[in-house]
């Protein structure tokens, strides 16, 4: 059973990751009211939900590198600090180009959180064990997309910038959990030596991680990200084009989102990576995710839609931490680096899914759901080509101790 002060750990992790979410929640059914009243088009409302994608897979990696030569404290307390402040930022927004610049800020800023908070689960946590550390993180995510929108319809009834002020002084009580309760999980022996020239900088990196023992993983990353994107990019233009589902039943439907992410990522994941392990999740869940973009296609009315998208849902949320926990025991780089790498991943997929995604539903709105059918069974042709290459591929030594620092602090 994990200790008390593990467990206590985890839950300010998890916290931390709510409230980070809750402002991608929140952003969900208000942006397109910020956008109209400011006379933009659905083209800039696109970019706007890029750039800050954009902004993630390029700073993750950096923050991830900085977390393995710093600590993980210091870099999450930058996280949830920069996130608050965007926030502030977005309610304070009378511009477009204000609301631009805060994107921009808060992929930059809040890309430090998840990462770190995964490189946290990864330093003292035993291989076996960690499926279950991402899925809880994963399920911490749940919530917020569960009580993001919820809370920002509701709060927009007082004004469209009351939501973005309330995240806002949520980060402040994430940030002081973290700075006065988590410990640090690196021990500064574990840590990359200051003066050497960090992993992101050095030339052939990509190149590394690309060919590396965890390459095909990081290109499933993209492959479910990119699935995932589609998804969430279209879904409530595709029930209110087809359906004529108005904003009630459009956040019904969010919310099935973020309450199947919560149950499969917070309970299921775990049991499963331990009793199948992480190969044959990822198999299954490819395969299930395939056939879920095919039931939406299938769905004629709201409840057959709900259940459809439960279903689609239930299976892209167990490949993340699948993924990622996988990804955490056959790197041969630093932790921070590698889930900051496959934050880059993840991010790039958030790019290129609803760029995509919005082009050919302009063409036919079903196309996008065909789309991914397509790319999720490449995807699964991939694992059974690729991945047990990389499961036999022989890993360097960890790095010196790294789990030898169990004080009654570390999250194992």
């Amino acid at each position: 059973m994990m200790p008390v002060n593990n467990r206590k750990n985890l839950l300010i992790l998890s916290f931390t990751l709510v409230v980070v979410m809750l402002g991608y929640g929140i952003i969900m059914p208000i942006i397109p009211f910020y956008i109209e009243k400011m006379g933009a088009s659905g083209w800039e409302l696109g970019l706007l939900t890029a750039s800050s994608a954009m902004m993630q897979m390029i700073f993750a990696p950096i923050w991830g590198s900085l977390s393995d030569r710093a600590g993980r404290k210091p870099v999450l307390l930058i996280g949830v600090m920069g996130y608050g402040i965007t926030m502030l930022l977005f309610g304070l927004a009378t511009q477009l180009w204000m609301l631009f610049f805060a994107r921009v800020l808060n992929g930059i800023l809040s890309s430090a959180t998840l990462p770190t908070s995964m490189a946290f689960i990864s330093d003292n946590t035993p291989e076996k064990e960690r499926g279950s550390g991402m899925g809880k993180l994963g399920a911490a995510v749940g919530v917020g997309i569960v009580l993001g929108p919820g809370l920002g319809g509701a709060l927009a009834s007082i004004s469209l910038a009351t939501p973005f002020f309330v995240a806002s002084g949520l980060c402040l009580v994430a940030l002081l959990l973290v700075w006065f309760l988590l410990p640090e999980s690196l021990p500064i022996e574990s840590r990359q030596v200051r003066g050497v020239k960090s992993e992101y900088l050095q030339a052939g990196i990509l190149r590394q991680v690309l060919l590396g023992p965890t390459g095909i993983l990081m290109l499933l990353i993209l492959v479910v990200s990119f699935g995932m994107s589609s998804f969430q990019g279209i879904l409530g233009l595709y029930a209110l084009d087809k359906f004529g589902f108005g904003p009630q039943q459009i956040g019904a439907i969010w919310m099935i989102v973020g309450a199947v992410m919560i149950v499969s990522q917070g309970a299921l994941t775990g049991i499963l990576t331990r009793r199948y392990g992480e190969v044959s999740v990822i198999r299954f869940s490819l395969l299930a995710t395939a056939l879920g973009f095919g039931l939406m296609l299938l769905a004629a009315a709201l409840i057959p839609l709900l259940l459809a998208t439960g279903f689609l849902v239930l299976s892209i949320a167990l490949l993340g931490p699948a993924l990622n926990s996988l990804i955490s025991t056959r790197t041969s780089m630093k932790q921070g680096m590698t889930m900051g790498w496959s934050n880059s991943f993840s991010s790039l997929g958030r790019i290129l899914g609803p760029i995509w995604a919005g082009f050919i539903f302009d063409i036919n709105m079903d196309w996008p759901f065909l789309s991914s059918v397509v790319i999720i069974l490449i995807g699964l042709l991939i694992s059974f080509l690729w991945i047990p290459r990389v499961e036999k591929v022989s890993i360097p030594a960890p790095m010196p101790n790294l789990t030898d620092h169990n004080s009654p602090t570390s999250l194992v």
